[in-house]
């Protein structure tokens, strides 16, 4: 289905992505249980799985983070998930990809976001699964690193925003990033990424740095505002989600405190809402199982 003028997904395509990405959820833990990998569900997913039992009514993604080496681990075992329900995407899977973390998608399917047509990689439902780095340890690297990973943030996200942004200087802007070649900033990704000699006691994604910290509703000391503790991705325990046990943080009152605050307590119906705008569903065989 193509809406050029884009729309959020209706009551009953949201509860068939649901459906999906619980598929998606429970082949993957059982996929991450057979190879030892250890993953958490995390952000809203965990959330959800705190204050809903599975998803949060209105969200429309779910979220899974794993430590950098746990990720590498997910990666050199890929070739074992299920190709006809379960697609690993980075840019070394799909080199059309442009964001610096994976996902899980389900062939067959597809959501094009707004804004994004002209991108041409695999579509199709998804689960955003971030690698959690080791961040500096001192404060002043901290904020360089803080600065460094969101120019290489903007630089990808330029191909998306010389078509969507308004302002002609800021289209400009996005135009002369959109230059720099994306396997440039992916090789100094990686670059970036390689764990550190000496280990430290905060983690962060990239990618999330900017993210989690808008929303991130407590006063933060500004020496702890740039990582999030390794213990919430590394001590885990199961949590009931629409049925199925998957593994959270076992400090989830921590972890979630951190990010949103009073978590367990209901935004304003207004705010109740999806965020993601598509151009283009097709969710397939929505009964497909694994």
């Amino acid at each position: 289905m193509v809406d050029n003028g884009g729309r959020t997904l209706t009551n009953e395509e949201l509860r068939q992505v649901h459906a999906i990405m619980l598929e998606l959820l429970v082949e993957f833990d059982k996929f991450c249980n057979e190879h030892d990998i250890k993953y958490v569900i995390t952000a809203g997913t965990l959330l959800g799985a705190v204050r809903h039992k599975g998803f949060i009514p209105w969200d429309d993604d779910a979220d899974i983070a794993l430590t950098r080496i746990e990720y590498e681990k997910l990666k050199r075992n890929i070739n074992a998930l299920n190709s006809d329900t379960i697609f690993f995407q980075d840019h070394d899977t799909d080199p059309k990809y442009l964001w610096g973390y994976g996902k899980l998608r389900r062939p067959g399917t597809k959501l094009v976001r707004k804004g994004q047509e002209h991108v041409s990689c695999q579509t199709g439902v998804y689960i955003d699964v971030f690698a959690m780095d080791d961040i500096p340890k001192t404060l002043p690297f901290q904020i360089l690193k803080y600065y460094l990973w969101t120019l290489l943030r903007k630089i990808l996200w330029a191909r998306v925003g010389c078509k969507d942004a308004k302002k002609i200087y800021i289209k400009a802007i996005y135009m002369l990033l959109s230059m720099i070649p994306v396997d440039f900033v992916h090789g100094i990704t990686k670059l970036l990424t390689r764990p550190a000699k000496k280990e430290y006691d905060c983690l962060v994604h990239p990618c999330l740095y900017p993210l989690w910290n808008r929303f991130n509703k407590m006063k933060i000391p500004r020496n702890k505002k740039y990582g999030m503790k390794k213990k919430w991705f590394l001590e885990r325990k199961k949590y009931e989600f629409e049925g199925a046990k998957l593994w959270g943080s076992k400090d989830a009152h921590g972890f979630l405190k951190y990010i949103y605050g009073d978590y367990m307590k209901l935004p304003p119906i207004d705010r109740r809402k999806q965020e993601v705008v598509f151009s283009e569903i097709d969710l397939g065989d929505s009964k497909k199982t694994m």
